[in-house]
């Protein structure tokens, strides 16, 4: 499995927006989820530090999120500019892979 981690500070008045846009049953859950490799995404939301959030995309494994990039680059992209005015600032955590259980 393969996992890649996103930061946002959502700007003060857009957090409904972003909520919806970002969710699992968001413009982004869409856009992943029509890539059979897409597992799940997930939106947390910080309890200590108001209107930050993390989004975490769940896939099968690290090439088929490159694939997915490759071939959906400008859906991406321009999904990406129209949601650019929920934000204060975005900041890519990580991507991590699951480690295989030595058991």
């Amino acid at each position: 499995m393969f996992v890649v981690l996103w930061e946002f500070d959502v700007k003060p008045g857009s957090v409904e927006r972003f909520e919806s846009v970002y969710g699992p049953s968001g413009d982004w859950a869409r856009l992943f989820q029509s890539d059979p490799a897409c597992l799940r995404t997930h939106l947390l939301r910080d309890p200590f530090r108001e209107r930050i959030y993390v989004t975490c995309d769940f896939w099968a494994n690290r090439k088929a999120y490159g694939l997915f990039r490759e071939r959906h680059a400008d859906q991406y992209r321009a999904l990406d500019q129209r949601c650019a005015e929920l934000t204060v600032a975005e900041r890519e955590v990580g991507a991590f892979e699951q480690i295989p259980d030595a058991g």
